[in-house]
């Protein structure tokens, strides 16, 4: 009788384990799926690791983007993105958004004109005395021209070998700087 009564304990206390490591395993997989699901669809985390978006981002400044901002919207222009860098894919840019799909852009002294205006983009983000002329470029449909805040020192659309970033190797808007300064970023 006494056999039987340890049995019975010892099983429900294997029970009672299988129990509680089930509901262990059950809680890490749905960890798993959340923060899977977050990095997917939600954010995006990138680093900068040159100069070229100073002052706005820092050297080696982390920052989060927000994949689906642009499900609803698309790339608008002064937005801050990251993006599939178009001369290797295995590589995430951040730049600033300059000349928008179907517009003609030239760049003179350092600054941009679009479609021939007279009156060239806002510069007030950009750090440093301005130079260079570049294009025109014809931007094509579902392409976007990016440069770097500190456009001295940017590796940017004027120099790559395809020039545009495509709407789909857009990856996400930039919200947040995470390392080493919180805040947000616009």
């Amino acid at each position: 009788m006494q056999q039987e009564n340890q049995n019975t304990a010892g099983g429900e206390k294997t029970a009672r384990l299988s129990t509680a490591l089930r509901e262990w395993v059950i809680a890490i997989l749905i960890a798993l799926l959340v923060a899977l699901l977050l990095t997917q669809v939600v954010f995006v985390n990138a680093q900068v690791p040159s100069e070229s978006m100073e002052d706005t981002i820092q050297v080696n400044d982390r920052v989060l983007g927000l994949r689906f901002v642009y499900l609803f919207e698309d790339p608008a222009r002064y937005d801050i993105m990251i993006f599939h860098y178009p001369d290797d894919e295995t590589q995430l840019y951040v730049k600033r958004v300059i000349g928008m799909p179907g517009e003609q852009l030239e760049i003179r002294d350092g600054l941009v004109y679009i479609d021939g205006q007279s009156t060239p983009l806002e510069t007030g983000f950009v750090k440093g005395a301005l130079r260079g002329n570049f294009g025109p470029y014809t931007i094509p449909e579902d392409c976007y021209f990016v440069m770097g805040d500190n456009r001295n020192e940017s590796w940017d659309s004027r120099y790559w070998q395809n020039t545009f970033v495509r709407r789909e190797r857009v990856v996400g808007r930039v919200w947040l700087r995470l390392f080493p300064s919180p805040g947000t970023i616009s």
